[in-house]
């Protein structure tokens, strides 16, 4: 990196933190928190514990969120009075120990700006993923199956875990349908950026004839609700089956109808469970999916009022992501538009930095 370069990146990193305060309102937020200490020294204020608790989670956030943006807005603020310095003074090994730097303060910088965009209550709940392959048999279920490793392979590498609620293997390779829970800090913060078709192109290992085939899986994210959330579910509303568990599971498989499959009928919306062995608890996480499905449905119809769209289908040139492997390697989000060469450790579950672009990219 020369001078030049740096001086841009600087120029461009103070661009971001302003626009990060303009976003992050610091002085709301501090005035907020002289609010909480005001309650929090009434003696009253702890006899309601439903709340306090409430009221101390908003705290943390308010902490965390303001103490990210003071070390970032410190460590810009001491670089951009270095830099002048060692400039005007033509302090040439100070120049170069910022340049190296500069990579690690661009990281801060960003990670702050991520940090922004996961501001809303739900961002900060755990993440209930479904994949569906879309139409082409095998080929398609081969997909969904290798967008689950994906997913599992990135909870892996951020620390996340992962709860399976529900498995069916494809008939020939890959899988049916698949259902699980992220459990972690802003999982469904970052996974919602998954919401949506993933279309797959390459050549098919199932073609004898070798030839390039299209496949599209849906991935449907939503946040784990809590009991704060107030979803009304009846039992007019919705229709239960029970059916034998298909699949690992050793002696209890096939023996009991522990599975439970729940359908809404107002939505068509259908969530199912198989994981455990009581057919009780199978139960409760079903109808956990189905509140959360239906919260996030009702977030959606929110959405697409205020952007004036409609909700597409699952097929050709609805995909909000693009997986090239013939005739060359390249994944491409539609909405940050951004393409990747690294394919191989994309599918390894090296999909932060795409997630990442895509909430920086649908916050402007």
């Amino acid at each position: 990196m020369d001078a030049y370069e740096y001086s841009e990146l600087l120029k461009l990193l103070n661009t971001k933190l302003n626009n990060i305060k303009g976003i992050l309102k610091p002085d709301d937020l501090n005035k907020r928190l002289d609010e909480i200490k005001q309650l929090e020294s009434s003696q009253d204020f702890w006899n309601d514990v439903e709340n306090a608790t409430k009221i101390g989670i908003e705290k943390n956030r308010i902490l965390g969120k303001l103490n990210k943006f003071n070390k970032a807005n410190d460590s810009l603020k001491g670089t951009n009075e270095l830099y002048e310095m060692a400039t005007e003074e033509k302090d040439d090994e100070t120049l170069e120990m910022l340049y190296d730097e500069a990579e690690d303060l661009e990281k801060l910088i960003k990670s702050t700006e991520i940090s922004v965009m996961l501001s809303n209550p739900d961002d900060a709940s755990n993440a209930i993923v479904s994949i569906h392959p879309g139409a082409g048999g095998t080929e398609s279920q081969d997909w969904a199956s290798i967008l689950y490793r994906m997913y599992l392979r990135w909870a892996e590498r951020n620390d996340f875990k992962v709860e399976l609620l529900d498995y069916q293997n494809g008939d020939e390779a890959g899988i049916k349908d698949v259902s699980f829970i992220i459990k972690g800090e802003n999982a469904y913060g970052y996974m919602k950026a998954e919401n949506g078709i993933h279309r797959l192109v390459r050549i098919s290992p199932f073609d004898s004839n070798a030839k390039r085939h299209t496949s599209f899986s849906s991935v449907m994210v939503s946040p784990e609700v809590d009991d704060n959330i107030d979803i009304v579910i009846e039992d007019k509303d919705i229709r239960i089956d029970t059916y034998r568990a298909s699949g690992a599971g050793g002696q209890h498989v096939n023996k009991t109808e522990s599975a439970i499959r729940i359908t809404h009928i107002a939505t068509n919306i259908v969530v199912q469970c198989q994981n455990d062995r009581s057919q009780h608890k199978n139960k409760a996480s079903a109808m956990k999916m189905l509140k959360s499905r239906l919260y996030e449905l009702e977030l959606e119809k929110q959405q697409a009022t205020k952007d004036g769209v409609e909700k597409s289908d699952n097929g050709w040139g609805h995909q909000i992501r693009s997986y090239v492997l013939q005739p060359y390697q390249q994944v491409k989000d539609s909405r940050s538009n951004i393409g990747y060469s690294n394919v191989e450790a994309i599918l390894d579950g090296d999909i932060t930095k795409i997630i990442e672009d895509v909430l920086i990219a649908t916050a402007k």
